[in-house]
């Protein structure tokens, strides 16, 4: 069953965060907030390693990551599944996965979950987007393809809003959710604001 993003409130600030990266090919073994202070943008996204969600668009989504880190926009990929009832995004997978299909992006393990509590994210894949001063100015989608549609992958909802924020241009405030799995909740560990 699919779930949507929260939609958190735009203009609130980032949630700290240290995590262990588990992508072998970024420097770094653990990531935090402030890995990302050179760079004028930064994009937190949770996304895992099995669902077809983010299979759907994950090529394109390492294009986009390339193309915009030259342009100022930090990357983290954040997995938050239980792991002990989806083996399939185990750590030993989620740095095969990093590996296979040539991440360039930081990929965190939050085992305990609280990180995703914390952005409350709620499905895979789920973008936040934030300005320089860390505040929050776009958590929608990445565009309107899904994997049983017709619609072509082009990351265009979540260019829009990046082109505007590295250009100092106003970010439309009426925003599409992400739609995805929901993320894979301990059990007797799911958030209020999680709707199953």
């Amino acid at each position: 069953m699919a779930h949507i993003s929260t939609m958190e409130k735009l203009g609130i600030p980032a949630p700290s965060f240290i995590l262990p990266n588990l992508n072998a090919v970024v420097k770094g073994q653990t990531v935090s907030l402030e890995t990302f202070e050179e760079y004028p943008a930064l994009l937190v996204v949770f996304i895992c390693n099995h669902c077809p969600y983010v299979v759907h668009i994950r090529d394109s989504f390492v294009s986009f990551v390339s193309e915009y880190d030259e342009k100022g926009l930090g990357v983290v990929a954040i997995s938050s599944n239980d792991v002990e009832n989806f083996p399939d995004d185990s750590p030993e997978q989620m740095t095969e996965d990093a590996v296979k299909f040539s991440y360039p992006f930081p990929y965190l393990f939050d085992e305990s979950q609280e990180i995703a509590k914390a952005y409350r994210a709620a499905c895979t894949p789920d973008f936040f987007l934030y300005d320089r001063k860390r505040t929050l100015v776009y958590r929608g989608q990445y565009d309107s393809s899904r994997p049983k549609n017709s619609e072509p992958v082009t990351g265009k909802d979540l260019r829009i809003a990046t082109n505007a924020l590295i250009q100092n241009s106003i970010i439309q405030t009426e925003q599409k959710p992400s739609m995805g799995c929901n993320i894979k909740w301990k059990k007797g560990g799911e958030p209020d604001y999680f709707a199953t």
